[in-house]
């Protein structure tokens, strides 16, 4: 048996920023996975990756993480173009409205995990454990317990599940789980373009769903995420990758030329998820074990960063005024917070599914209007793009 204070489970990106954050304080943690998060870059890019919004930077500055990332594999984005194909409805967001030098990043999510494991293995208070599963969930009046497969255990006055969408501490401790079957299914890959991205982050909304070209360190590169119809995405995987570039470059609009694929193609099924309960005796969820939403919007990875952040203030607090770590009023604002915004999240992108599903020529002229306008009133515009950067 090893003792803690912190049981950490996921070595995913908001576990591992989770355990950054509380690295050197006086807190004991030991975090687990069953898989060893770190894998070495290839010299290509990899093909997952995320929008980091200016509140992710931020806190990954103060964590000394962001100081620590490759610069040459990391792209800022100095504006976005949004429209819908065959139609006039477009909008178009610019960093200089926010007076700031860009308006996120796109980064590899392997990139990070990389730089955050390296980090933890410096910290002196932080255990990190790979290789084994979880068999056991238990707790008591005094602590809770994990057992893994290799039979070895685990305890301390809390665990913290960061497993991921099927997280297996949620199903142990048998929280709640609503979910919604977006009948879509994401293709990402790595793109060559004929023509410069010049730090552009752009999408179209298709009548099968939305296509994002993210900017990439190369100027010629993009990720994309095509989420279509579950279908349509399978038609689209099945294509060989000549066919493939060719819908690529008709659904694109050809705004950045010919494409080429750099990578493989990768496909995930999507699925809203959210958990109606985070937080029981002793165990607490953050990130993809609590929540997780279409991507068109790119904040899965912010949301589960700002779960990072909140959790880890309130646990110094505990820890800092002799509390135990699962003091369930603590725990019970954090998780309050922190529902309300993944619910308004969820919402917002069922609304922005809703606003472009369908291909009636009155709806397609409404949603012209209606962007056109928004496009023209810079207040408006200056607010989405505040809650879009996280400021």
């Amino acid at each position: 048996m090893q003792r803690a204070d912190l049981i950490i489970v996921g070595g995913g990106m908001a576990g591992l920023t989770l355990a950054t954050a509380l690295a050197d304080s006086p807190l004991k943690l030991i975090v687990i996975d069953e898989k060893l998060p770190f894998m070495s870059l290839t010299s290509t890019p990899q093909t997952r990756v995320s929008a980091i919004n200016q509140a992710s930077e931020g806190f990954l500055r103060q964590l000394g993480i962001w100081q620590k990332l490759d610069e040459q594999r990391i792209q800022p984005y100095t504006h976005m173009q949004v429209w819908e194909q065959d139609s006039f409805a477009r909008i178009n967001f610019d960093r200089h409205s926010l007076n700031h030098t860009h308006l996120g990043h796109i980064i590899e999510n392997q990139l990070l995990i990389n730089t955050l494991w390296e980090r933890l293995l410096e910290a002196p208070n932080v255990q990190l454990e790979v290789g084994s599963p979880i068999v056991e969930l238990y707790t008591d009046d005094r602590r809770a317990g994990v057992t893994l497969a290799n039979q070895q255990r685990f305890e301390a006055q809390l665990v913290v599940g960061t497993d991921g969408i099927h997280s297996p501490i949620r199903k142990r401790a048998a929280m709640a789980l609503s979910f919604a079957d977006y009948q879509q299914t994401a293709i990402v890959a790595n793109v060559r373009t004929e023509l410069p991205h010049q730090q552009c982050a752009r999408q179209v909304f298709t009548p099968q769903g939305p296509l994002a070209f993210l900017p990439m360190a190369d100027p010629h590169l993009c990720s994309i995420v095509w989420s279509q119809d579950t279908p349509c995405a399978q038609a689209l995987m099945q294509q060989n990758a000549e066919h493939f570039t060719r819908s690529l470059y008709r659904a694109f609009d050809a705004r950045l030329g010919h494409c080429q694929l750099e990578s493989d193609r990768m496909a995930f099924p999507l699925v809203m998820r959210y958990a109606r309960q985070w937080l029981k005796h002793r165990v607490v969820l953050a990130g993809d074990a609590a929540h997780s939403i279409h991507p068109l919007a790119g904040q899965g990875a912010n949301l589960g960063l700002k779960d990072s952040k909140m959790l880890a203030e309130v646990l110094l607090s505990l820890a800092e005024n002799g509390e135990d770590l699962s003091h369930h009023r603590a725990l019970r604002t954090y998780e309050r917070s922190r529902k309300a915004e993944a619910v308004r999240m969820i919402a917002a992108m069922q609304g922005f599914r809703s606003l472009f599903a369908g291909h009636h020529p009155v709806k397609k002229l409404l949603r012209g209007v209606g962007l056109s306008a928004v496009d023209s009133m810079p207040l408006v515009k200056d607010k989405m793009m505040r809650e879009a950067a996280g400021l």
